[in-house]
């Protein structure tokens, strides 16, 4: 449980900036596409998307946590140019978590974190584009960081993050915080890798994509997925993860190169029955373990990432672009 109710250097004029957003009864902000009838074991057939909040910059990086409050939990979510971690709070308040993330020179950069998670023990971790590391948020509200580097060489700039039950921590590493990218001068790190954090601090390159974004575990903690955010292979890659954190077996489990519509592969997360949920082309796509394509929550603003939580951990919240957003489910996170 997350000990920490809040860690902010500084203010932000939340009531300049977002606007808190109540659907009206009976109607959605978005479609709900149904192609397998297994959908419906995991999306209830009356859902509605809702917009809790908008007015933000581009939301990414939602993570739900539980702390000791009057309202229960809250999601942290990510405003990458807004250079922020915003707490949506179950009384429907929006606060600034974390601001500024990135004090730097922020001209021709994408400075702001983006994916976040909690250890064993709450604390918050975040990636980090500007600062091109992993951040953690102490209890007191230190802030240390994780990770910075591989060999000596500075990271790209951490996107996702994930953590396996032995304590370990997986993350993807493209260079979409660096201005010109794999061209920048400034790149340090010749892969855009998929890393292994170990518990004991060691770094280890697992494997590599083009564009490696979204990261998840299986419910058995056997397969690894990663969404690969790159026009030209719009897919989501499976490895078979051995219990030393090491790959092999590497394929393609879903491609959705060929859609024409808006978006890539970018957040995912796999539910406890081992379905994955992935934000792509024209929404969140939704794949059977064995990649059969169930159906697709389309909400008005194309989703960049989601996640579960709510009081019985049977709620999907989305951040797509401007706003935050969600919809009830009948299935919980598989994450740790």
């Amino acid at each position: 449980m997350l000990l920490l109710v809040g860690a902010c250097n500084g203010e932000v004029p939340v009531s300049e900036t977002v606007e808190e957003v109540t659907a009206p009864p009976g109607e959605g902000e978005g479609t709900i596409v149904r192609l397998d009838p297994a959908f419906d074991a995991l999306v209830p057939t009356d859902a509605v998307i809702e917009k809790l909040a908008d007015g933000f910059g581009f939301t990414e990086g939602p993570h739900w946590i539980e702390y000791h409050g009057l309202y229960g939990g809250a999601v942290l979510f990510s405003d990458i140019p807004g250079n922020t971690i915003f707490r949506w709070s179950s009384d429907g308040t929006v606060t600034p978590f974390l601001t500024p993330v990135f004090e730097g020179n922020r001209e021709g950069i994408t400075a702001g974190s983006n994916g976040i998670t909690t250890d064993s023990e709450g604390r918050v971790l975040f990636t980090e584009h500007g600062n091109r590391q992993i951040s953690r948020i102490e209890v007191d509200g230190s802030r240390v960081v994780v990770v910075d580097n591989y060999q000596g060489d500075r990271l790209n700039s951490p996107n996702d993050l994930v953590f396996h039950s032995d304590g370990s921590l997986y993350f993807t590493d493209p260079p979409y915080g660096l201005a010109q990218q794999d061209e920048d001068p400034a790149k340090e790190v010749a892969v855009n890798g998929i890393y292994r954090l170990s518990v004991e601090g060691e770094l280890s390159l697992i494997a590599d994509q083009t564009r490696p974004n979204g990261i998840g575990l299986s419910p058995d903690e056997s397969r690894l997925y990663v969404a690969n955010s790159d026009n030209a292979s719009k897919v989501w890659m499976v490895y078979d993860l051995a219990a030393d954190g090491t790959v092999s077996g590497e394929s393609v489990f879903a491609d959705v190169t060929d859609n024409a519509a808006e978006g890539v592969p970018d957040g995912l997360k796999v539910d406890a029955l081992g379905n994955l949920w992935g934000t792509g082309p024209g929404g969140i796509w939704v794949f059977s373990p064995d990649g059969t394509h169930l159906g697709s929550i389309q909400p008005t603003e194309r989703p960049a990432n989601l996640a579960f939580g709510g009081a019985d951990g049977m709620t999907l919240y989305m951040t797509a672009q401007t706003g935050f957003y969600r919809v009830p489910v009948n299935v919980g996170w598989a994450g740790r």
